[in-house]
């Protein structure tokens, strides 16, 4: 995937959960091990989110991208993130989000989902 689709994903997220009242916490928080798409507070989760763009469906749906490598890779990043950035005095309530987005070939997006509660981290430890 191109940068430029991946950024367009990206700021159709971003602003579509602005939109539905989440506050923005980071963008594309990286560390040695990866990069979370966006961090978001709802009420008093932190919502970890992951985005996935498609502009074709020949390499499947966006949901099917997220297996259970993504979901063990989010997990770890949220843990590291939690350690290195939150200042909470304890852990907070998290979740795991993910919004697929499709691409027209003019870079229109023709159809956005968000999925909450993902991922579930019971389910991959």
């Amino acid at each position: 995937m191109s940068k430029s689709l991946g950024r367009i994903g990206e700021d159709y997220a971003c602003n579509f959960l602005l939109s539905k009242g989440y506050k923005l916490i980071a963008r594309n928080w990286r560390c040695r091990q990866g990069e979370i798409d966006i961090i978001f507070q709802d009420k008093d989760e932190i919502v970890f989110v992951e985005v996935k763009t498609r502009s074709s469906l020949s390499l499947g749906t966006p949901e099917e991208s997220i297996d259970m490598h993504k979901a063990r890779q989010l997990l770890t990043l949220a843990k590291i993130w939690i350690f290195e950035c939150y200042d909470g005095e304890k852990d907070p309530p998290v979740r795991f989000d993910a919004v697929t987005v499709t691409i027209s070939r003019s870079g229109r997006v023709i159809d956005s989902n968000h999925i909450q509660n993902c991922i579930m981290p019971g389910d991959y430890d």
